[in-house]
Formats: C-alpha cells, sequence, structure tokens
C-alpha cells in the first residue's frame, strides 16, 4: 500500500531515522543502510514510501542514486502545523 500522506510516512521509526541522516547530507542507499538493521531492498522502500510523498528527492550521480531531504515537502507540513499556533 503507497501512502502520499507525510505524517503516515514519518510514523515509521526507520524513515524517520532516514530522514535525520538525509538532513546531515545527501547519501545513498548504502550509506543509509550502514546505520540501520534492515536490508538494503527495505531502506529502498522506506525511501520510496518518503519519494511518493515529497519528503525525499533522489538525483543520479553516474550510477548511484543520490537521495536528499525535500524542503518543499516539508514547507507543506510545516504550514499544516503552524495553524496550531497561529
Amino acid at each position: 500500500m503507497t501512502t502520499t500522506d507525510p505524517f503516515a510516512a514519518i510514523a515509521d521509526p526507520n524513515r524517520r531515522y532516514l530522514l535525520e541522516q538525509l538532513r546531515r547530507s545527501p547519501k545513498t542507499v548504502n550509506d543509509l543502510a550502514q546505520g540501520l538493521p534492515i536490508s538494503r531492498p527495505a531502506v529502498s522502500q522506506h525511501l520510496k514510501a518518503l519519494l511518493d510523498c515529497n519528503l525525499v528527492t533522489v538525483a543520479n550521480d553516474g550510477t548511484k542514486r543520490v537521495y536528499s531531504v525535500n524542503n518543499t515537502g516539508f514547507n507543506r507540513m510545516n504550514l499544516w502545523l503552524d495553524q496550531f499556533w497561529s
């Protein structure tokens, strides 16, 4: 099941870990998988969920796919959250 809801996507602790790592710097799947007790294919599936809800982007660098945080996706979440403090 694919979700485009960013709040549902970040409910998973592995995805939150991936976002925390990507906040520091763009990384490949291999880089990200080193810090998790799950397989590289599982990391790729989590990244796909984050891509589907626009929280990360991916760029090709030669044969590598490099993932990074998508600020625009987070801006949408921030706008929704900010309404509770306005």
